[in-house]
């Protein structure tokens, strides 16, 4: 049977177009270490989620209307971002476009972090760093409190292949997904990236806060 070169052009076109249209609608969002998170954000505090509900927020410039997802919090603790109390937080309503789905049982807690809107509101996506409480390490929390507020002039690069190397004494090397193939390992649970006194950055970690002269004597 013989096939037409025009036929199968046709055909091809409105599937590249589609698949073209699936990647545009794609959430995709590169791993970052928990402190360089915490520093990125606008806002961050530890909450729980009670109440969720759809909500329009204006409209497109085809006049269609922005549909987004309101979960109602109780704030537990700010860690970074406004003097009021966060009441509200919104995303997106699905995840191709980088919503978050969140329980509102008002069972569990958050760590939430995003960027601040008025009001009492925040906005959050896929790419921002939330996690259930629960989840986080005792060094994470602990770090939430200064730790990594101390180490936002530093910057934290992400080893993509071995070898790699910091370009620049205020940089810390995250290892994590190279040496143990995971995104959040030692490094993201256990350690944060604090200016030393001589100005460089490197990795510390213990329960105190670094003292004034530290100097790292372990490596991760």
């Amino acid at each position: 049977m013989p096939f037409s070169v025009n036929g199968i052009l046709c055909a091809l076109v409105p599937l590249l177009l589609w698949r073209a249209e699936q990647r545009v609608e794609a959430c995709s969002c590169a791993p970052v270490h928990p402190q360089q998170a915490f520093c990125n954000a606008d806002v961050v505090i530890r909450a729980k989620v009670v109440g969720e509900k759809e909500v329009d927020s204006g409209n497109d410039i085809y006049g269609n209307p922005i549909k987004r997802i309101q979960y109602e919090v109780k704030q537990i603790k700010m860690f970074k971002g406004p003097s009021q109390d966060i009441e509200a937080v919104f995303t997106a309503p699905v995840s191709a476009v980088c919503g978050v789905t969140l329980d509102a049982s008002g069972k569990k807690e958050y760590l939430i972090s995003g960027k601040a809107e008025s009001g009492g509101r925040m906005h959050v996506t896929l790419c921002d760093y939330i996690m259930p409480w629960d989840s986080l390490s005792a060094t994470q929390k602990k770090s939430l409190s200064q730790r990594y507020q101390m180490g936002c002039d530093c910057k934290i690069v992400r080893c993509p292949s071995l070898p790699c190397e910091i370009s620049a004494p205020e940089e810390c090397l995250w290892t994590d997904l190279m040496i143990e193939k995971q995104v959040y390992g030692r490094q993201a649970n256990h350690y944060a990236c604090v200016k030393r006194a001589d100005g460089s950055c490197s990795w510390y970690r213990g329960v105190a806060p670094p003292k004034k002269e530290f100097l790292d004597t372990e490596d991760p």
